[in-house]
């Protein structure tokens, strides 16, 4: 106890310096909260810190996802694109930072290493990276679901005498960007064709000598169809900002867009023609989110998008046997993340590129000279890793949480999370996970979902202060019912068919394979009236001592 006593505590420690995290310090602070916020990072900024690689924006409108600048947070801010580049939003959030003054608030180069819920003292005991210590009341994670980086286990990867790195550790340059994308004389390989990938993909095809793209599995792609954005312009598309955010509330995933509401199979040929047309063309989203309402629950639906997007593929790509590698025959479409891009398949056509089709030809081993794949040995002089990340719970596995008795989160969730509106687990009260497995702000349009989330935790807190509460936990009967609730919409859906990364796959000693979703699919406009019900009952389904 005499050690406790000397160590810094607060009311809440925040871990994570993205959108979320700073704007739940934010928030905290602003109902009278002693708060700590930790990042591993050297400022503000979160995905668009660390992801500095040469094509990286937002596949989501910029003006929809500016929930800082919808709320008048940054009454300034003028997006200059429609998806704006990371450059840009990192610019915009530390705009934010600097407006809502949260910079003070945080001790930046330092990671959380542990987590351990004293019972006695009803206090976390948070250890950092340096050995020092905080306790707090309430524990806040803000790690993000796509930022533990995943790297391919091939043999070799440190022999390799050029330059390597994962795509989310792409130098910095000296401004908000990338450090170099010129690849004028350079020999160059990317492994795999994720979002991430398919943006890189035709950047570095531009100057590069010669570019070789690894891909294991493809994706759908369909186009970004960005461009610049005016003030006028935004105006334009968005109208007047309380009745945008209002609207933005009312849709399924928080984007800009409505499904139809006929099912494909009740349309014609003529007519389904003629919407995927113009889905096809339009900007952002649309195709994937704004289609017939059954594209995901039902297979005829599905293939008609998947034969028309497949149609598309083979007019893009000249040689018919390439464009059939690119036209993916293992899950069906929007059943794994869509990748928004911009002349990604006719990046093909060029003659300084080459499909390698690890499949066919798997990856033996990396060199010191390049990538062995069979009997085939390709020198490259730069290797780029953009093999996705351990989604959604990896940032929480890397991080030593025990709760009550001391149990691991790691292994309260080991087949899979359980939680309560996938904000807080039994045995580990106080601990907030936002933008987290299993609650409505991660399958979302994040900019805003992840905000209207760090409302609702705050009001609950308030809530709690306000009448002498110090401790919230869910009780298990609604943990269950509400993992019961997540696992089965899911299962619903065409994407319990694909393992997409928002699907945790767990082999089992007899030869089982366990697919748990990490990922709530059920309307974010209803997960959050859900959480309003639970509110105005009290905070029903949580303990409150």
């Amino acid at each position: 106890m005499d050690q406790l006593t000397q160590t810094p505590h607060y009311d809440a420690v925040v871990i994570g310096a993205g959108i979320t995290g700073m704007y739940q310090a934010y928030s905290l602070q602003k109902i009278g909260l002693s708060v700590k916020g930790y990042e591993a990072g050297s400022d503000v900024g979160g995905t668009w810190f660390w992801n500095r690689y040469p094509g990286c924006r937002l596949d989501t409108e910029s003006y929809a996802y500016g929930y800082f600048e919808l709320r008048d947070i940054v009454p300034d801010w003028k997006w200059g694109e429609r998806f704006a580049g990371q450059p840009e939003l990192l610019r915009y959030v530390r705009h934010a930072a600097d407006k809502m003054e949260v910079r003070p608030l945080y001790q930046f180069n330092s990671r959380v290493v542990s987590a351990y819920y004293l019972e006695a003292e009803n206090v976390w005991h948070v250890t950092l990276d340096d050995n020092t210590d905080v306790t707090c009341q309430f524990l806040f994670s803000a790690v993000g679901p796509l930022s533990a980086t995943r790297m391919p286990e091939i043999s070799g990867i440190e022999t390799f005498h050029g330059q390597s790195f994962h795509s989310s550790r792409w130098p910095h340059g000296s401004d908000e960007g990338p450090e170099s994308t010129d690849f004028t004389g350079k020999r160059v390989g990317v492994i795999g064709t994720g979002a991430t990938g398919v943006q890189i993909i035709p950047i570095v095809a531009k100057s590069a000598e010669s570019l070789h793209v690894f891909q294991r599995t493809p994706n759908w792609c369909t186009p970004l169809g960005n461009h610049v954005l005016t003030p006028e312009l935004t105006g334009q598309l968005r109208g007047q900002k309380d009745n945008f955010l209002q609207f933005l509330k009312t849709t399924e995933t928080a984007f800009p867009y409505a499904r139809n509401r006929k099912k494909a199979q009740d349309a014609t040929q003529e007519e389904r023609q003629e919407l995927f047309e113009s889905l096809y063309d339009m900007p952002g989203y649309g195709i994937w989110l704004s289609g017939y309402r059954d594209l995901l629950t039902s297979r005829t639906s599905n293939r008609f998008l998947a034969n028309f997007v497949a149609g598309k593929i083979r007019e893009r790509v000249r040689n018919p046997a390439l464009a059939e590698k690119l036209i993916p025959k293992n899950h069906a479409f929007g059943t794994r993340r869509v990748p928004m891009e911009t002349n990604y398949y006719e990046v093909y056509n060029q003659d300084n590129v080459e499909l390698i089709d690890i499949k066919e030809t798997p990856i033996e081993r990396i060199t010191p000279e390049g990538i062995q794949v069979g009997c085939r040995l390709i020198e490259l002089d730069v290797i780029v890793y953009a093999t996705g990340f351990n989604a959604v719970t990896g940032s929480l596995d890397r991080i030593d949480i025990r709760g009550r008795s001391q149990q691991t989160l790691k292994s309260a969730w080991v087949d899979g999370p359980v939680t309560y509106l996938g904000l807080q687990s039994a045995g580990f009260p106080n601990f907030f996970t936002l933008v987290g497995a299993h609650n409505g702000a991660a399958f979302c349009n994040i900019g805003v979902c992840g905000a209207l989330q760090v409302e609702w935790v705050t009001h609950m807190v308030e809530y709690m202060r306000c009448r002498g509460y110090t401790s919230a936990e869910p009780m298990a009967e609604h943990q269950a019912q509400w993992t019961e609730h997540v696992y089965d919409t899911y299962s619903k859906t065409l994407l319990a068919e694909s393992d997409a990364w928002w699907v945790k796959i767990t082999d089992h000693p007899d030869g089982s394979v366990t697919r748990r979703a990490l990922i709530y699919v059920g309307s974010a406009a209803d997960y959050r009236a859900q959480c309003d019900q639970v509110a105005a009952a009290g905070y029903e389904g949580f303990t409150l001592r």
